[in-house]
């Protein structure tokens, strides 16, 4: 049973929710790391870049949940965008045993290009998606991810 289960779910795939969402992201990663290439950076980077409270600098716990990421994950990331002259790490003045996350100089151009483009794609994706397709699509992902948040098999 299990074997005909495999099956018939490797067959038709192509119509599993999980795997629409993630062909349909990575289909958006891929045009977005086309679209921001020449400013030297990826479609990651820039999403970093645009979590970033360019005031009031952004914990790195906070930037790990805005993202929707382990700490870990993330810290290797930073080190990169450390590197690259986007970013600078300091201490939390409220609190010294967290640190804040701040843009360069050089983080905050690449942060309104990654903005420019982001706001540019959603553009072009409402002038096709009517109101109605785009809520009916933001209530099911809503409801997609508050599933798979609860979903604990027996």
């Amino acid at each position: 049973m299990i074997c005909i289960l495999a099956v018939a779910v490797k067959h038709h795939h192509h119509e599993t929710i999980d795997y629409l969402l993630k062909i349909v992201w990575q289909n958006m990663a891929n045009r977005y790391n086309q679209l921001v290439a020449d400013f030297g950076i990826t479609q990651s980077i820039g999403y970093v870049l645009i979590n970033i409270d360019e005031k009031e600098g952004t914990t790195v716990s906070q930037l790990a949940a805005l993202l929707g990421i382990k700490s870990t994950s993330l810290s290797r990331m930073l080190s990169q965008l450390e590197k690259m002259d986007l970013i600078y790490r300091q201490s939390n003045e409220g609190d010294k045993r967290s640190v804040k996350i701040y843009l360069t100089e050089q983080g905050k151009q690449k942060r309104q290009m990654s903005r420019a483009i982001v706001k540019q794609f959603n553009a072009y994706l409402n002038d096709h998606i009517t109101d109605k397709e785009k809520q009916y699509l933001t209530n099911a992902l809503k409801k997609i991810n508050q599933l798979t948040l609860d979903y604990n098999p027996e």
